[in-house]
């Protein structure tokens, strides 16, 4: 019998790619870098994956990460899909095709700016589900999404002649709790599902972090965006015999409607990269390309005071752009990172194609509420049910009941407003609510009203001690004191409509009033990339083709909002648009994007 080859286990597989030893990482033996990007397939139309991966490459990187979103392949329980823009399988091997190691990051939790942090709805509104412990339902829940997912990472390993190098163990779980028996029960499950690579905890660089984060014996890397030298010296007098690894270096930071969009200098995100390199660290840049929150996928922060909705957009001033473009904060990592890859400069992919600017005149089909109604089968109960008790994750919900009003004028109060409401009396709207602000006046004169509130979702809380929180109406509306009682729910979930569903909405009802759907014709002899304005227009949805691009909104910053070509088909295509408060007469599409004004943004753990 022949020996076994350089890497092999001598039972037919491969050694794993990564291992460490000395403080040093390791591959085949030799001191290897991991110089990583987070690029996440489910924020890249899959027609541009490979696109993107030779961008990534480009930039001198030699591993690409991704987190998994269970709520993304799993919309229905027990109904997990692989399919299409799912298809985890065929990113991976396109990774690989492209000379890049593979980082898998399932979970459970993400995190990433996403809806709910990646737990499905359906699950986090179990009455009494406790997340991200060691609560048997929860774990049974888990268990079962892992027996799924799991051995499609596994047969994709390094070891099985895949390009999967390593695999994270949920994920900042020390910014969260300190159940360690249901970390050390992540791990437990990744590995009897046959992960046998590299496997990492990631926490931010705090010593109250990495002690409800960490595992023994598995390796312990660090998030941060600044100050690399002070997270090398903590992580090493805590883990003196392994390697520093920033699992996450942002080298620039996301955006909220209503708030500034954040940048970072090349100069500053290179600096801080050297120094994780100079002290002989591996690195990720999260993002490296952080692509689109399409459809109604993107979450929400909360502050303490009040709810922080993600906008459309992932941009992330990162290197290379929403729509691919190579930015200057690209080239200056590249040269940086090239220097310490070792590597040959690989070849800069052309700048993507756009379609000239134009303007599009629009349509307006049918009458906002009257639509609405058309497009849902009617729920009737005693109190307003939530989403969850409606069995929807996203989108509006068009609550309606008949209360008397005696004459004069009352407070309306709305308890536990998830979390934005448009209040109708009799047809016309009265005000706009939020979390905040829950309650107005409304005019009695003895008779009763026909009380509406449109309720929208403005995407689940994806970080923090809120995670999972309800939306909807999750108390009760009130006269003064007086509970208002008989109520019919119109569900509307959004993203779940087909096509056939939202061309029927646009004649579902006749023009009227200053909202509702609108459309737009454009036509293209050859697909490509535009951006699309939609000014006098306030808040909304638009869908291209009948598939959801996403939100838009006035308060920004974000003013266009990224159509890939992929959408689009040669001839005429339809943009259709729900608009929640006022029309604008056309539509713009610029040939750049707009993310709105700027300023420099960067992390610290103070």
């Amino acid at each position: 019998m022949s020996a076994p080859s350089l890497g092999s286990t001598g039972t037919g597989r491969r050694a794993p790619a990564l291992a460490h030893a000395d403080g040093r990482l390791l591959r085949d033996g030799r001191p290897h870098r991991v110089l990583a990007g987070s690029l996440h397939y489910f924020r890249v139309h899959p027609e541009q994956w490979g696109d993107r991966l030779r961008r990534l490459s480009a930039l001198g990187l030699n591993t690409v990460d991704t987190y998994v979103p269970w709520n993304f392949h799993e919309r229905a329980p027990k109904d997990p899909r692989f399919d299409g823009w799912r298809d985890l399988t065929r990113f991976i091997r396109l990774a690989g095709d492209t000379g890049l190691d593979v980082i898998v990051r399932p979970g459970p939790y993400i995190c990433a700016e996403w809806d709910n942090g990646g737990l499905p709805a359906w699950l986090t509104g179990v009455p009494g589900m406790r997340l991200r412990t060691c609560y048997p339902p929860f774990l049974e829940a888990v268990g079962h999404w892992f027996d799924k997912l799991i051995p499609r990472v596994a047969d994709l390993q390094f070891s099985r002649g895949g390009p999967v190098v390593a695999v994270q163990i949920e994920n900042e779980y020390g910014s969260h709790g300190d159940d360690l028996a249901y970390v050390h029960w992540v791990r437990d499950a990744l590995v009897d599902r046959g992960i046998t690579e590299l496997l990492y905890t990631a926490d931010g660089p705090t010593p109250l972090m990495l002690d409800g984060g960490t595992v023994p014996d598995e390796l312990a890397a660090v998030t941060f965006g600044s100050r690399p030298a002070e997270a090398a010296a903590l992580l090493r007098s805590r883990r003196p015999g392994e390697p520093f690894f920033c699992a996450e270096f942002w080298n620039g930071w996301f955006d909220h409607w209503g708030e500034k969009h954040h940048v970072r200098s090349p100069e500053s995100a290179a600096r801080d990269v050297g120094g994780i390199l100079d002290a002989g660290g591996s690195v990720s840049l999260y993002m490296a390309h952080g692509g689109t929150n399409f459809g109604l996928w993107a979450g929400a922060n909360h502050d303490g005071e009040a709810i922080q909705p993600t906008i459309t957009s992932y941009d992330s001033d990162a290197p290379i752009a929403e729509h691919g473009a190579l930015t200057p904060k690209f080239f200056t990592l590249r040269k940086k990172l090239t220097a310490f890859g070792g590597a040959p400069e690989r070849p800069v992919p052309a700048a993507p194609a756009l379609l000239e600017p134009r303007t599009l005149p629009v349509r307006w089909e049918a009458a906002l509420r009257d639509a609405l109604r058309a497009m849902s089968t009617p729920v009737r109960a005693p109190l307003p049910l939530s989403f969850e008790e409606l069995g929807q994750s996203s989108g509006l919900v068009l609550y309606a009941a008949e209360p008397l009003l005696p004459s004069g004028t009352h407070e309306l109060t709305v308890t536990g407003l998830h979390d934005r409401a448009q209040v109708f009396v009799d047809g016309a709207l009265v005000a706009v609510l939020d979390r905040e602000t829950s309650s107005c006046t409304v005019a009695g004169s003895g008779r009763r009203i026909r009380l509406e509130l449109l309720v929208e979702n403005q995407g689940r809380i994806n970080y923090g001690p809120l995670l999972g929180q309800g939306k909807g109406i999750l108390g009760g509306v009130r006269v003064e004191r007086r509970l208002v009682h008989g109520w019919t729910m119109r569900g509307l979930p959004l993203d779940e409509w087909t096509p056939e569903d939202v061309a029927r909405a646009t004649s579902s009802a006749r023009p009227g009033g200053a909202a509702g759907f609108a459309t737009a014709r454009l036509t293209v002899r050859r697909p490509a990339d535009t951006f699309i304005a939609l000014p006098g227009f306030a808040k909304g949805f638009v869908w291209v083709n009948g598939i959801l691009l996403g939100r838009y909104w006035e308060v920004g910053p974000q003013t266009t909002l990224y159509l890939p070509g992929p959408f689009l088909r040669s001839g005429e295509n339809t943009l259709t648009v729900l608009e929640l408060e006022r029309f604008g007469h056309h539509i713009v599409l610029h040939d750049r994007p707009d993310l709105g004004p700027s300023e420099e943004y960067v992390e610290t753990f103070d």
